[in-house]
C-alpha cells in the first residue's frame, strides 16, 4: 500500500535518482545537468529550514515520487505564495500516486500558511503535470512561450494557480 510521508535525509539518494531521470530525459525541469546528492541535500535542507513541506510517496520502502513547495519569490510580499514541484519515478506514472502526493502537498502547504500554490510547469506538452494540477483545482493562468531551450528545442512554461484555505478572501495574520 503506498504511503505519503514527510521526507527525511535518508530519502535524498532516491530523490536524486528520480530527479536525475527527469533532468536527463524530460522537459518538466529546465535543468540541463543533474544535481549531485550533495546539491539535492542542500536544496532539501533549505526547504525544510523554511518550515515548508517536502514529501515522498513510497511503497514497500521504495520512494516512488517526491513533492515540495518553496517560496515563489524571495521578497517579503510573496511570503504567502509558494511554487510546487512534483516528480515521479518512471514506474509510478499513471497510478494515481502523483495526484495523491500533490493533494497532500497542497494540504501541507496550507497548514504551513501558504495561501496560493503556483505551478510553473515545464513544457506546454507536459500533459501529465498539467492534467494532475487541473484535476486538483489549479487553473491555467498563462503560458510563456519559448522561454527555455532544452534537447535542441524551445519549450514553453505553463502557469497554474490554486488558492489555499482562505486564499485572498481575508488578509493574512502577520
Amino acid at each position: 500500500m503506498p504511503r505519503i510521508r514527510p521526507s527525511t535525509d535518508k530519502d535524498i539518494a532516491a530523490i536524486t535518482a528520480i530527479y536525475r531521470h527527469h533532468v536527463l530525459h524530460g522537459t518538466g525541469t529546465f535543468e540541463i545537468d543533474p544535481p549531485t546528492e550533495e546539491d539535492m541535500a542542500g536544496r532539501w535542507a533549505d526547504i525544510k529550514s523554511k518550515g515548508l513541506p517536502y514529501l515522498v510517496v513510497e511503497e514497500s520502502s521504495q520512494v516512488l515520487g517526491f513533492a515540495y513547495c518553496n517560496w515563489f519569490k524571495p521578497r517579503p510580499a510573496y511570503r504567502f505564495s509558494a511554487e510546487d514541484s512534483i516528480y515521479m519515478a518512471p514506474q509510478a506514472h499513471r497510478k494515481g500516486l502523483g495526484r495523491a502526493l500533490l493533494a497532500e502537498l497542497s494540504a501541507s502547504a496550507e497548514r504551513a500558511g501558504v495561501r496560493k500554490l503556483i505551478a510553473v510547469i515545464g513544457d506546454s506538452a507536459n500533459a501529465g503535470s498539467i492534467g494532475v494540477h487541473s484535476a486538483l483545482g489549479f487553473r491555467h493562468t498563462g503560458t510563456i512561450a519559448s522561454c527555455g531551450w532544452k534537447f535542441d528545442q524551445w519549450l514553453d512554461i505553463v502557469l497554474m494557480e490554486k488558492p489555499l484555505g482562505l486564499g485572498d478572501t481575508q488578509p493574512p495574520s502577520v
